[in-house]
């Protein structure tokens, strides 16, 4: 058996796909459960579109029961532990929001003018 600290990050086999999660089995035949509310924090509708059989992914350990050898994972937990580790150069490039600026006073006029259209026909 082998032992898996809470908060790291496994890699695993995905051995079966049930209504309430994904199962993976790891290395030295150690086994984990995603359940459907850990595959993502939208709303998870049918677990099989995220993984299938076969598939290899990774998921950050929530829970290791020794005994048992079985893991509780987690991969939206993993997910935004990647995010927040990525180290993304943000490109300022000078114009923020002028696109909608520019658009602004014509969705107002045409706003307007459905209005105006709305109270004749009235």
């Amino acid at each position: 058996m082998k032992m898996y600290e809470v908060g790291s990050i496994v890699s695993g086999k995905v051995t079966g796909i049930e209504e309430y999660g994904i199962f993976l089995s790891l290395d030295n035949g150690t086994t984990g459960l995603i359940h459907i509310s850990e595959i993502s924090s939208a709303f998870v509708r049918d677990v099989s579109d995220y993984a299938k059989v076969g598939d290899v992914i990774s998921a950050k350990v929530l829970a290791y029961d020794e005994k048992m050898d079985k893991l509780k994972l987690s991969i939206k937990y993993a997910e935004d532990d990647k995010k927040k580790n990525t180290n993304r150069e943000i490109v300022e490039n000078g114009r923020g929001f002028d696109g909608l600026r520019e658009s602004l006073d014509f969705w107002i006029d045409d706003k307007l003018k459905e209005i105006q259209q709305k109270e004749k026909i009235s």
